[in-house]
C-alpha cells in the first residue's frame, strides 16, 4: 500500500470532523464529496447553502453526508462572537466587531475548532496564507511552550534510496522568512513530532547550510551551528546534526567523507532549511525536477490543527491535507 493510501486509511479510523470554510469553491466541493464517500473525515462546508447546493448541482457533485452551514444565519453566531470578544477584548476588539468577524467563514471555522464543534480546519484555495493564519493565530494560538508556527512538506520521491523509502520532510518551507537559531531548533523539534505522528519512522534531522562542519565561515553558517547546539541541548532525544550541505545530508558516501562521525550525514530523512527562500525553492525544485509528489504545507505548532492550502491546490491535494489534519488531531501524539 502506498503512503497516501496509508494516510487516508489511518484518517478513516479517527472519524474526525474537519471544517472547510471555502464551501463555494468547486475544488473544495469535489474534495468534500470524496472525503464523505470514502469516510476519510466528517466534513462541514461553510458558505451560502443555496450557492453551495447550486454549484454542486451544476457540476454533478454529490454532497451526501456533508454538513452545510451558512455562517451568516447560524444560531451559533452569538456564542462564537461572545467567545471571540473574550479572547480579543484585551487587544481592543469590541463586541460589535466580534459579531461581524464571526460571519467571515475563516473566523467562523476557526471558532468551530476553538469551541470543539470541529476537530480541525483546512482552507487556502481562495484565501492567502495570511488570511488563513490571522484568525488561527488570534484564536487558536500556538502550543504551550512553542514560539511560532512553521510549515512542512511531505516529499514522496520516486527514488526510494532517499529518506525513509523515498519519503522525506522539508521544513520550514511555508511560514518563517528568516528564522532565528532558536526557531530553527524549535522547527526541528516540531518536525520530529509531526513525522512520528504521521509517518511512524525514526527521524534523522539535518540542519542545512552551504557549509559542512566548518568548510565555510559566515554569519549564516554560524546561525545553523548555533541552532544545532540549541536543538541538542534543549531536545536531547533528537537525532540531529548540522551544519550540513544538502549532498552531505543525503548521499552516504559524501556524508561519510565530509562528516565521518555523524549519525545523520548521508541518511537524513528530515531537512531543516536555514530560511524560507531556500526552503521554498528547494521543495519546488524537488517537486518539479525530481518528480516528487508533495503533501503540504502542513502547519505545526498550533494548539489545534489548522492547515493552509496553496491557491493552486488540486482536489487530491485538498483530500490529502484533510486526511493529514485528521491525524494531527491526536493531541497525545503531538505533545
Amino acid at each position: 500500500m502506498d503512503f497516501i493510501k496509508t494516510i487516508r486509511n489511518n484518517a478513516k479510523m479517527k472519524s474526525r470532523t474537519i471544517v472547510l470554510p471555502e464551501g463555494t469553491d468547486l475544488r473544495t466541493l469535489r474534495a468534500a464529496s470524496i472525503l464523505s464517500k470514502e469516510n476519510i473525515a466528517k466534513i462541514i462546508l461553510l458558505g451560502s447553502t443555496e450557492e453551495i447546493m447550486d454549484l454542486a448541482s451544476k457540476n454533478d457533485t454529490d454532497l451526501t453526508g456533508v454538513e452545510l452551514i451558512d455562517p451568516q444565519l447560524s444560531p451559533k453566531l452569538r456564542e462564537y462572537s461572545n467567545e471571540l470578544f473574550e479572547i480579543r477584548k484585551h487587544k481592543g476588539l469590541t463586541q460589535e466587531q466580534a459579531q461581524e468577524l464571526v460571519k467571515d467563514p475563516l473566523y467562523f471555522g476557526t471558532m468551530m475548532v476553538k469551541i470543539g464543534d470541529a476537530d480541525g480546519m483546512v482552507a487556502g484555495v481562495k484565501n492567502t496564507t495570511g488570511d488563513v493564519l490571522r484568525p488561527a493565530l488570534q484564536i487558536i494560538r500556538t502550543e504551550k511552550g512553542i514560539s511560532s508556527v512553521s510549515g512542512i512538506y511531505i516529499m514522496i520521491l520516486p527514488d526510494k534510496d532517499f529518506g525513509e523509502n523515498g519519503i522525506m520532510m522539508f521544513a520550514d518551507c511555508a511560514v518563517n522568512p528568516n528564522p532565528t537559531a532558536e526557531q530553527l531548533a524549535e522547527i526541528a523539534f516540531l518536525t520530529d513530532k509531526t513525522s512520528r505522528c504521521l509517518l511512524h519512522f525514526e527521524t534523522k534531522i539535518a540542519l542545512l547550510s552551504f557549509s559542512t562542519k566548518g568548510s565555510a565561515k559566515h554569519e549564516l553558517v554560524d546561525k545553523v551551528i548555533k541552532a544545532t547546539k540549541i536543538a541538542r541541548e534543549k531536545y536531547p532525544h533528537l537525532c540531529v546534526d548540522g551544519e550540513l550541505q544538502a549532498d552531505a545530508a543525503l548521499i552516504p558516501a559524501i556524508g561519510k567523507f565530509k562528516a565521518p562521525n555523524s549519525k545523520v550525514a548521508g541518511h537524513a530523512n528530515i531537512l531543516i532549511f536555514p530560511d524560507l527562500q531556500s526552503g521554498n525553492i528547494g521543495y519546488k525544485l524537488v517537486e518539479r525536477l525530481g518528480k516528487a509528489k508533495v503533501i503540504g504545507p502542513i502547519l505545526q505548532g498550533m494548539d489545534k490543527p489548522i492547515n493552509d492550502l496553496s491557491r493552486g491546490s488540486s482536489v487530491e491535494d485538498i483530500v490529502n491535507t484533510v486526511a493529514v489534519t485528521a491525524l494531527q488531531c491526536d493531541k497525545h501524539l503531538l505533545h
